[in-house]
């Protein structure tokens, strides 16, 4: 039975619950160990495949760089991923196992980072994001990477990734465990952090623009918060509503955290979800 959306009685609510509605690592008991592993695992491979990191995109920063892990075959497809957050904490190292499936299964793979909150607004990232991508499009045949772009993101970085769906040089997308309606993040404590303007969240929440005429899977696991289910079958709703090509994929048996190691093997079920939207992009 799919779990009621606190946000329906989020009036009533106290600041405790508000917080807790968003707050992944609390919500799943063994956060620290799925972290420490996720954090080893990409220690591990950036390790092993380091030709070609820390690239930089764009003039800001040392976070606003890229980590490259092209694929053998230089016609091949690239995912660009984008780690998540909040928007306000981890880094492209962090998250260097993503790229084990999709290199496993032929794929390369772009991870660039970004700025982050409170130093960065949310519209500073999304910006630094399509600087990200414009910069992957023009030097990417330099690096080893011919083939198409498709965006995903984990967490805050599905927002990014649903967003930028639109870029001229993105084909498809696949969007995990996002939040999609930035509005009530701006009653919780993230906001802390991000000090969202109305300005933003009417203009940078996927929920409430236009969406992009590609293709994107939405996929979430079944043990993630409410608020993130909830968001992730609205975005595929209205996207549905518009006639605009798309798949939902729930992950059975997945919390927010426990879906990631599903990009770390060539048969895992978000690497093949990568793979199927080519075949519609």
């Amino acid at each position: 039975m799919l779990p009621e959306d606190p946000r329906r009685r989020w009036s009533s609510l106290d600041q405790a619950a508000r917080d807790a509605a968003y707050d992944n690592n609390a919500a799943v008991a063994d956060s620290v160990r799925w972290i420490e592993q996720r954090n080893r695992d990409s220690a591990a491979y950036r390790s092993a495949h380091g030709a070609k990191l820390d690239l930089p995109y764009a003039n800001i920063s040392e976070r606003t760089a890229f980590d490259l892990y092209p694929s053998a075959n230089k016609s091949a497809p690239c995912l660009v991923f984008l780690h998540g957050g909040y928007w306000q904490r981890n880094s492209r190292e962090t998250f260097a196992c993503v790229a084990e499936g999709p290199n496993a299964a032929g794929w390369s793979v772009a991870i660039p980072g970004y700025s982050l909150a409170p130093q960065a607004s949310l519209a500073d990232i999304v910006a630094e994001i399509g600087r990200a991508i414009d910069w992957l499009a023009a030097h990417k045949r330099e690096h080893g990477i011919g083939g198409p772009l498709v965006i995903a993101g984990w967490s805050a970085g599905a927002q990014l990734a649903a967003f930028h769906l639109g870029h001229p040089d993105v084909v498809a997308g696949l969007a995990v465990s996002g939040v999609y309606d930035l509005a009530p993040l701006r009653e919780t404590g993230l906001n802390n952090a991000l000090r969202l303007s109305e300005t933003e969240i009417e203009t940078l929440s996927p929920l409430r623009l236009v969406p992009a005429a590609k293709p994107l899977t939405i996929a979430y696991g079944d043990e993630e918060l409410p608020a993130l289910v909830h968001d992730s079958l609205k975005l595929f709703a209205m996207r549905q509503a518009q006639g605009v090509t798309g798949t939902i994929l729930p992950v059975a048996g997945a919390n927010h955290f426990s879906i990631l190691p599903e990009f770390q093997k060539a048969d895992g079920v978000l690497v093949k979800a990568v793979i199927e939207l080519l075949s519609h992009a």
